[in-house]
């Protein structure tokens, strides 16, 4: 008999005890009490324990972000999931800690996947879950007009970051050559200063920090990733022996996540002004940092996920830009996997 069934028992017990003048005594109602409030503990201790935990690690990014509205919705909880989020600074950090086993999947981007470091088996790429159109892109100082015009400038880059990877694919799509650009490997935050101070002349940055340093210094934003069919392509990436050990957990979690995107399809301003509130911004300035993703449902996840499909051709292009400029320092994993097998699954079994 489940929990509440008992409690429904016991409560209908008593009541016809009193139609038939039964009057409980003191030590009855006393154990009547203690009955009730360990049988409504047990309940709720029967719900916990039918949710599966999911340790995911996540940054502050908009593609990121949005996964909050299916923490605040409860859609993870309908799939039948305890979603805890565990923030990082960077996706270095997320991924190295995935390989350790500290977390079942991670929130990072392909480029970075790439360079993980080492850890419990190989790593492997599950879904996507934004593609890069138009968020991230370069910023120069009001003499500079165009890419090529970058050419012996000093540029503000994360070397092995999402950073560098904007700048080396903008450097490539404008026949110039990552050795005829010194890049300066400042952090986002300190770059956007240095650029401010005119110590630099150009700088890589994502929304809303690239349109908000444009108009600082009156400066020009000479690309954008929608001017390329970017390889900033977020991903939910895991190892290979957790996803043996999760594998129920984690196609649960993409048909939570194909859940969230229909919901951005279907009511947006109630999505970005539910997560616009967790955050402490307006709907507006989320729906407007946001718009700059092609957003990972599973329109975008075919075309990636397909036999020869986007992912794999980006794998190729990406171990090209890394050893093009090898001022990152970084080893490329080629081992990294991609696995077709729990997407497709979910993907063929969502339903709105």
């Amino acid at each position: 008999m489940k929990v509440a069934q008992m409690i429904n028992t016991l409560s209908v017990g008593w009541k016809q005890k009193l139609r038939l003048g039964i009057k409980p005594t003191f030590f009855c109602l006393f154990a009547i009490a203690l009955s009730l409030t360990f049988l409504i503990n047990a309940c709720s201790l029967e719900q916990n324990q039918s949710l599966k935990r999911l340790r995911v690690g996540t940054s502050s990014f908009p593609g990121y972000d949005i996964a909050l509205y299916g923490q605040i919705s409860e859609i993870f909880k309908q799939r039948g999931l305890e979603v805890e989020f565990v923030q990082f600074s960077n996706g270095q950090d997320s991924s190295r800690a995935v390989m350790r086993g500290a977390l079942d999947v991670t929130f990072n981007s392909f480029w970075e996947v790439m360079q993980v470091d080492p850890g419990n088996g190989n790593p492997v790429v599950l879904m996507t879950i934004d593609l890069s159109s138009g968020i991230d892109g370069i910023v120069a100082r009001p003499t500079i007009k165009s890419v090529a015009d970058l050419r012996k400038k000093k540029v503000g880059a994360k070397l092995g970051t999402i950073s560098h990877l904007v700048l080396l694919e903008a450097l490539k799509a404008n026949q110039v050559q990552p050795s005829e650009v010194q890049i300066v490997d400042y952090s986002n935050e300190v770059a956007a200063e240095k650029i401010k101070a005119s110590e630099i002349d150009a700088v890589l940055l994502w929304e809303p920090m690239l349109g908000e340093t444009a108009k600082d210094i009156k400066g020009n934003i000479v690309h954008t990733t929608k001017q390329v069919d970017s390889l900033v392509i977020d991903t939910l990436m895991s190892s290979d022996s957790i996803i043996k050990a999760k594998k129920a957990e984690l196609k649960q979690f993409m048909l939570a996540w194909f859940d969230v995107m229909h919901a951005v399809e279907t009511k947006p301003k109630e999505v970005f002004n539910t997560i616009g509130k967790k955050l402490g911004q307006s709907g507006e300035a989320f729906a407007s940092d946001y718009a700059g993703l092609k957003k990972g449902d599973i329109t975008l996840n075919r075309r990636m996920f397909a036999p020869e499909g986007r992912l794999y051709s980006a794998k190729a292009e990406i171990v090209q830009l890394l050893k093009a400029d090898p001022r990152h320092g970084r080893v490329v994993r080629q081992d990294v996997e991609i696995d077709a097998t729990l997407i497709n699954e979910a993907m063929a079994g969502w339903k709105s």
